[in-house]
């Protein structure tokens, strides 16, 4: 069972950064596809970003790309997320997440029930 712990959030005003940080809990994680969602209250869980095992390959919501950057370092267990240029309307609890199973041909891994475990989460307030 991996354990996921989110750090990094916090009150920031728009136009700002966060940077967020995923610890997993297993080296096993290492080869795991992970992700970031967010949820804001009263909406469903929405997707951010993904990252193949080994960091070569990425994909992100359109409503992040080019102000949002995520990244992994598979020797300390760790996930992150840079956010730059921050809105009001990213103000959400942000999750990270890692997929156990194997490959899926075609998919880009932006589906909640495409991840296996999942963390606590981390809010993120952007004040406008």
């Amino acid at each position: 069972q991996v354990q996921l712990t989110e750090s990094g959030g916090g009150l920031v005003q728009a136009g700002g950064s966060l940077r967020l940080s995923c610890a997993a809990s297993e080296r096993t994680s290492s080869s795991y596809r992970m992700g970031w969602f967010r949820q804001a209250p009263g909406k469903e869980r929405e997707f951010v970003a993904t990252i193949n095992w080994m960091g070569t390959s990425t994909y992100y919501a359109d409503t992040v790309k080019g102000r949002f950057t995520i990244s992994r370092d598979n020797a300390k267990n760790t996930l992150s997320l840079q956010m730059n240029s921050l809105k009001p309307e990213d103000t959400a609890a942000y999750y990270c997440a890692a997929r156990a199973r194997g490959l899926a041909p075609g998919s880009t891994y932006s589906k909640v029930y495409d991840y296996d475990y999942w963390g606590q989460g981390t809010q993120v307030t952007v004040s406008s």
